[in-house]
């Protein structure tokens, strides 16, 4: 396979796990962006990498932060009403009176609402990283 088409794979695969990866390690995320800036890139490396972060205990700080970036794309069009929706369901996910799922779920309503195919692939709002990565 040449060079180019493991570097657009592993992009690929990146988009695809890189809200997921954040959600769990905020350290794990900046050391994929930097390792995939280099010039020897390993595909297997990467899924393997992804895999072993879906073992990590959860995190509400990077949980949250991973919410907060995935905001960024509805923050423009979502009313008022529906921004503290979401900052009221998160808050009370930092609070330990809700989980992820039900942010995860208001997020996927907004999404719904406010089609964005990138984050319509993404694994961290299609529950697809309970999968194993192929």
């Amino acid at each position: 396979m040449s060079y180019k088409n493991i570097r657009k794979e592993c992009e690929e695969l990146w988009a695809k796990n890189k809200y997921y990866v954040l959600s769990k390690s905020h350290k794990e995320y900046l050391g994929i962006r930097e390792y995939l800036k280099g010039n020897e890139l390993d595909v297997s490396f990467l899924k393997d990498k992804i895999q072993k972060i879906k073992g990590m205990n959860e995190s509400r700080k990077d949980f949250s932060n991973a919410v907060l970036h995935v905001w960024g794309y509805f923050k423009e069009d979502a009313s008022a009403v529906e921004k503290q929706k979401l900052f009221n369901t998160l808050n009370e996910y930092m609070e330990e009176r809700s989980n992820q799922t039900v942010v995860i779920d208001y997020v996927n309503t907004l999404l719904k609402k406010y089609p964005n195919e990138y984050l319509e692939n993404s694994t961290f709002l299609t529950g697809e990283q309970d999968k194993t990565i192929a």
